[in-house]
């Protein structure tokens, strides 16, 4: 790929035209990076016609409308008994249909008066309502245009995955200044065949002219899946003849001292048949001169953050250190708090080092690093910083893995001379494709739970009946029990029928006053300071109500119950982690899953499979088997590796197709190294 291109895919989106910091700041929480490339991986997840109309009772209640409209009259809001009403602009279609415009915001009269000038004609582009008073109510009309500038409403819009402060015309403005640039100033016209095919490709998912452009059988989304497996199954194919290479090989370290028979005797419970495997195989491994790759799957709940500790302890034999890689803070500080009283039972200095590190904190640490004296590091990416110097760094190992990026785990192994990795994955991936997704790791699995902990009983509810859920919580709460509460959106949304957690936690205030809130719009420290608060036994939250930041990353064992509002809106593998945050305690535990009224077939049958069964290995396989494009709630796939264009279960054929040509290619060509390269993943931990 020329060094021109390479560097434009480079660009920091703030110097895109019309963009700057603050925009890019905010694109980077929703595109996980702040480069044109991350744009151009973000596609759109559906896409929108606006083509004119004249007559507004062409159309239904719930459709996008464009229609020219003359305006005859303005109603600016009112305030009454402490609430403002709508500013009301009444428009006329060229059929005489009424249309009321309403506007909500009382700080922008004059400016929505300047584009809808009384006595003038202009074209409005919305959702048109029809409220159960009658009329025709189009709220905060999207495109608001003179007559002659038609051509600024598209009849095609594509519709991204978006955030907060984040709209549909701002993606569509970065899109258009993104594929301008790639005809003029770049230019792919000395490109080779697969370069120009790839952004070919790419252009017709983010300017698609038809919904079926936009499916995963659609000619460029199955390029583009294949090109991104092929970059998946490139670096497995590398990293397995790494492995093999003698080059590669290490020299066996020495035991030291014993200290796994005192580790067993430490523990307060026994480990599971399962457990015990599983560590007897990273036992295994780690007596090699190959440096272990070996991924444990598990389900909620199933025990693998102690499996990881005995890792580490069998690491602490030979006198090597130990990372572990916890994608979050709150993740990584629930780590360190679980394993540190063990740590220091068994004499081993383990230490916490992620961002929120600073000064002399910060130096102690890192001289207890690089002296050797810590034999455990828990942390973020923080571990991987340059001025962090392990003296004998031997096991690296990765909760949520496929979280982090290809060049943060090969920063991560650098630090030491080829050591072992073991990964962890929170959700099973189904048996069917796990050897293909992870095919240069050796796989454990661990498909049992801890004993005591009993099955989560799973019940749906209507929505009608929420307030049957209040005297159930009481007497649950008044026991000693706590919950949770989880809801899809963060506020109300005039376009959605799902409740926000703002508006639910008010609600819940009124029988739970000291009920929490976290959600991910928060203030980082603020949305941590909540989650301890109610994971702590002497606090006294003991409702929380949040959205899926707590999907992974909280463990209390007094939680008891899990509300999750518009469950049918969720994904399988997204509920079970969900679920999966009680029931980790002796007691009882439950999970109710709240529906709407309007649940379609494939909804309910989800929220059935939720109460048939906690298996997560055939949840995952009923996951693959069911999932469907742009249909759930969010786009990451809870423990699976989050493709930008791949579908499980639709490019299943294709997983195939590219590991074939992998393995087939005695060395990588040039393009192979920029699909790698482009979609930063290859995902394999030793990539």
């Amino acid at each position: 790929m020329k060094q021109e291109l390479l560097d434009f895919l480079n660009t920091d989106l703030q110097f895109v035209k019309g963009v700057g910091p603050v925009l890019a700041a905010r694109l980077n929480d929703v595109l996980g990076g702040r480069r044109v490339l991350d744009f151009m991986m973000h596609h759109p997840s559906g896409m929108r016609r606006r083509d004119l109309i004249d007559n507004i009772m062409d159309a239904a209640p719930g459709d996008i409308v464009t229609v020219p409209v003359l305006v005859q009259s303005v109603r600016a809001g009112r305030v009454f008994r402490g609430r403002r009403s709508p500013t009301q602009i009444t428009c006329v279609d060229r059929a005489g249909n009424k249309i009321i415009v309403q506007f909500f915001n009382a700080n922008f009269l004059d400016y929505w008066l300047q584009k809808l000038p009384v006595g003038q004609w202009r074209i409005i582009s919305g959702k048109l309502e029809r409220p159960s008073r009658g009329g025709n109510v189009i709220n905060h009309p999207e495109f608001i245009e003179p007559m002659d500038a038609a051509d600024k409403i598209p009849q095609v819009q594509a519709i991204y995955p978006a955030g907060e402060g984040l709209t549909q015309k701002t993606f569509a403005n970065i899109r258009d200044q993104i594929f301008g640039a790639l005809d003029t100033n770049v230019g792919l016209r000395g490109a080779d065949d697969q370069t120009r095919e790839f952004f070919d490709a790419m252009r017709a998912v983010h300017f698609p002219q038809d919904p079926m452009d936009l499916k995963p059988c659609a000619d460029a989304m199955v390029k583009l899946a294949y090109y991104e497996l092929l970059a998946h199954q490139s670096a497995i194919a590398i990293t397995r003849r790494e492995r093999a290479d003698a080059r590669h090989r290490r020299v066996v370290r020495p035991k030291k001292c014993d200290l796994m028979d005192r580790f067993y005797d430490l523990l307060p419970f026994d480990l599971t048949p399962a457990q015990m495997q599983t560590i007897d195989e990273i036992k295994h491994d780690m007596t090699r001169d190959i440096p272990m790759m070996r991924l444990v799957q598990g389900d909620v709940g199933s025990g693998k953050t102690i499996v990881a500790m005995a890792a580490a302890v069998l690491c602490a034999e030979t006198g090597g250190q130990t990372v572990l890689l916890a994608p979050t803070d709150t993740l990584a500080q629930q780590h360190f708090f679980k394993l540190r009283p063990l740590c220091e039972k068994l004499g081993l200095v383990c230490e916490c080092l992620t961002g929120r590190d600073k000064g002399a904190v910060r130096r102690e640490k890192l001289i207890s690093l690089r002296s050797g004296r810590t034999k455990l590091a828990v942390g973020t990416h923080a571990l991987f910083s340059d001025d962090v110097i392990y003296r004998d760094l031997a096991l690296v190992i990765v909760d949520e893995q496929h979280r982090f990026g290809v060049s943060q785990r090969t920063a991560m192994r650098a630090k030491g001379n080829n050591p072992d990795v073991l990964a962890l994955s929170a959700t099973p991936i189904p048996r069917t494709l796990s050897m293909t997704i992870y095919g240069d790791m050796d796989v454990s699995v661990i498909h049992q739970k801890p004993a005591g902990r009993k099955p989560i009983i799973t019940t749906k509810l209507p929505m009608g009946r929420i307030g049957a859920l209040i005297p159930r919580m009481m007497a649950q709460i008044d026991a000693g029990a706590k919950v949770f509460w989880v809801t899809p959106l963060v506020c109300d949304d005039t376009e959605s029928d799902m409740t926000a957690a703002v508006a639910r936690h008010e609600m819940l205030k009124k029988y739970f006053p000291t009920a929490g809130l976290v959600h991910g719009q928060m203030d980082k420290k603020q949305r941590d300071g909540v989650m301890e608060t109610f994971a702590r036994d002497d606090g006294d939250m003991s409702l929380l109500v949040a959205t899926t930041v707590i999907e992974v990353g909280i463990d209390v064992p007094r939680a008891t119950i899990m509300v999750i509002e518009n469950a049918e809106r969720f994904g399988l593998a997204a509920l079970h982690q969900l679920r999966g945050r009680v029931g980790r305690g002796s007691a009882q535990s439950y999970c109710v899953l709240v529906h709407g009224d309007n649940v379609t077939p494939d909804g309910m049958k989800r929220l059935d499979v939720l109460c048939e069964t906690d298996d997560g290995f055939v949840i995952a396989e009923q996951d693959l088997m069911m999932r469907g494009v742009g249909e759930l709630l969010g786009t990451r796939q809870s423990g699976w590796i989050p493709y930008h264009f791949v579908d499980y279960r639709e490019h299943r054929d294709l997983f195939k197709l590219a590991a074939r040509a992998a393995a087939d290619m005695t060395t990588p060509t040039e393009w192979t190294h920029d699909l790698m390269y482009m979609f930063d993943r290859a995902t394999t931990i030793g990539a």
